[in-house]
């Protein structure tokens, strides 16, 4: 039998519908992700204000973004690198890992933030946006990208939630770096579908959203040696064709 689980609702806009959460010694993980507009995150502000200081959890395990490092024009990133957020959507992020790491230092109270990069997986595929026909950059002009599989991410996380690290951040992602535009045709050719067009930067420019220009628009390889070697993490899908492999193979 599956073990029971208590659910309980709050909104994170609305920090008096909180009071009851079972934050005392609890490995908390905060997935939410922030509002849709603005620089940051009141969401995160107003979780760890409801936090009483006699209900303080153990550990908080957040999950935030390598958009945070910006562009790095394709060279690669460690949890070093300097962090150079120049989106809206990589602030709110920022502003969320700030808050949690000042907070946690405050309240003695672990915190892990886990830097993530694509995650894809069954259902979380772009078989929708292939079949309508979208294009793709040019596989030569394309930036890199960083994946991770969601079976992979979930095993990082129960990691991240008993590793003996303290106020820590890791990043996540696979052992290959490539493209979006690779990551499209791979899923293409997997699926069976007609591949995506390749179009130069000019085209792109008419043609995509700005939500998926302002992706493009940056460009770094990850690593995650430190993510490996501390949360003793062994990659179930180390490469995007093995993660696609097992993709494929759960629908048949």
């Amino acid at each position: 039998m599956p073990a029971e689980i208590n659910s309980i609702q709050a909104d994170l806009d609305k920090p008096e519908s909180m009071s009851e959460l079972p934050t005392a010694a609890a490995i908390v993980y905060y997935f939410a992700p922030p509002p849709q507009l603005g620089a940051n995150d009141p969401r995160m502000e107003n979780f760890l204000k409801s936090i009483p200081t006699n209900a303080l959890p153990e550990r908080i395990v957040y999950i935030s973004t390598t958009g945070v490092y910006g562009n790095c024009k394709g060279a690669w990133v460690t949890e070093e690198t300097p962090i150079a957020a120049d989106t809206d959507r990589a602030k709110r992020r920022l502003a969320a890992e700030q808050a949690l790491t000042t907070w946690a230092k405050q309240h003695h109270v672990a915190s892990v933030i886990l830097r993530v990069s694509g995650i894809y997986g069954p259902g979380r595929l772009p078989l929708e946006r292939i079949r309508q026909g979208m294009s793709v950059l040019r596989r030569d002009e394309a930036p890199y990208s960083n994946r991770i599989h969601a079976d992979d991410l979930a095993l990082v996380c129960q990691a991240a939630a008993t590793a003996p690290v303290d106020n820590t951040i890791y990043n996540i992602c696979d052992n290959q770096p490539s493209t979006m535009s690779d990551y499209f045709i791979a899923v293409a050719k997997h699926a069976g579908l007609p591949l995506p067009m390749e179009i130069g930067w000019q085209q792109a420019e008419q043609e995509f959203s700005p939500a998926m220009l302002s992706y493009l628009h940056e460009s770094r390889r990850i690593d995650n040696s430190k993510m490996l070697r501390e949360l003793n993490i062994k990659l179930a899908y180390p490469t995007l064709e093995e993660g696609l492999a097992a993709c494929f193979a759960s629908n048949t």
